[in-house]
């Protein structure tokens, strides 16, 4: 029970690492004393090393198979985790009002950038991660934390959503998300956004550059292969 009790204990810090530093009464605080950027980057190391530590605790639990492995799965996450590199690479830094964290100064509701293809590409990046190493990980320790992971993701669209609209009004919220939307691709399909071009050089050549760097680490740091068999 040793490796249920580590695992269980690594998902409540979790749960708790996002909960507790977003409400008001502790955020406030935080920001007054590191700075908004200062915040910003505490709230991001401690996410991830818990997230790390989530992890590996998983890897710890006891193995409770439910479903097989296939050979061909191992080709969902190495095909998804490209666009999920990419929604990384072009969301961080970028003008967005609309994601945790994301700034407003240079936002231009009529050309959107990230925010055209998904209001929220951090989160749709997390998503795709969950998902993707969900297929080749079939036993429950795993399934719980990938799972749990995705529909965390999931909710948090729908609850910042809801937050903005209720800080900024009916009025501003429809003017800035104009030509946005929560599902990825939906503002174009629906012709509310026409990008401009492509995305910037540089970032695509950043997501490709992460890409590539978690297919080198994932075996010596996780332990598994990262591409699908021949």
């Amino acid at each position: 029970m040793a490796g249920w009790a580590e695992f269980a204990a690594a998902f409540t810090v979790f749960l708790l690492s996002h909960a507790l530093p977003v409400r008001p009464a502790v955020k406030a605080p935080l920001v007054r004393m590191l700075g908004a950027g200062g915040y910003t980057l505490v709230y991001s190391l401690v996410s991830v090393a818990v997230l790390a530590w989530l992890i590996v605790a998983a890897g710890r639990a006891p193995h409770v198979p439910l479903w097989g492995w296939a050979p061909w799965q191992p080709r969902v996450p190495f095909v998804l985790m490209l666009p999920a590199c990419l929604l990384v690479a072009c969301a961080i830094g970028a003008p967005n009002p609309f994601s945790f964290g994301g700034r407003a100064d240079g936002f231009d509701p009529a050309r959107p950038g990230i925010a055209g293809v998904a209001r929220h590409p951090l989160l749709w990046a997390l998503v795709l991660w969950a998902g993707a190493h969900l297929v080749p990980n079939g036993d429950l320790a795993h399934v719980l934390l990938f799972g749990s992971l995705a529909g965390f993701a999931l909710a948090g669209m729908a609850m910042l959503d809801r937050r903005r609209r209720r800080l900024w009004g009916a009025r501003v919220w429809a003017e800035l998300a104009r030509a946005t939307s929560q599902v990825p691709g939906a503002a174009l399909l629906s012709g509310r956004w026409r990008p401009a071009g492509g995305p910037p050089p540089l970032r695509l050549a950043a997501g490709l550059a992460l890409y590539g760097l978690m297919l080198w680490l994932h075996l010596p740091v996780i332990g598994a292969r990262p591409w699908p068999p021949l």
